[in-house]
């Protein structure tokens, strides 16, 4: 009888161990198959269109309000880096938005996936409200 309360306490000590992902990323958590649309940073709505994606393992992309831009994923959800990030470059009278948009999401570090919302976040506060389309 011991033994078999020993490989019952194994057993579920087996199930609480979490599963390996093929992508500890974002796009592992929810966050794949997914267009995001900004709806909000720092509490104030975003009126223009920006998106982001996790096209892949490792990478992010999206459409900025003028430019599509595309960079790295590889911190582990739910850590957020988007420091490296490059845009296409053309003009359009939403730049000042872009530039807002690009800068705020370079200083998230962390994200939070739950159905069809995500927010991103860092230390000082600021926060961008996602949601998915």
């Amino acid at each position: 009888m011991d033994r078999r309360i020993a490989a019952l306490t194994l057993l579920a000590g087996f199930t609480v161990l979490p599963a390996c992902r093929a992508d500890e990323t974002a796009r592992g958590y929810g966050g794949g198959d997914k267009t995001w649309v900004l709806q909000e940073i720092d509490g104030q709505s975003f009126s223009t269109r920006a998106t982001l994606t996790f096209p892949e393992k490792g990478r992010i992309a999206g459409q900025a309000p003028c430019n599509s831009y595309f960079g790295e994923m590889t911190a582990p959800y739910p850590w957020f880096d988007a420091s490296r990030v490059a845009a296409t470059r053309m003009a359009c009278p939403k730049l000042e938005a872009e530039q807002t948009f690009l800068s705020t999401l370079s200083e998230m570090s962390l994200s939070e996936i739950s159905g069809d919302t995500m927010i991103l976040s860092n230390d000082d506060g600021r926060s961008m409200v996602f949601r998915a389309d």
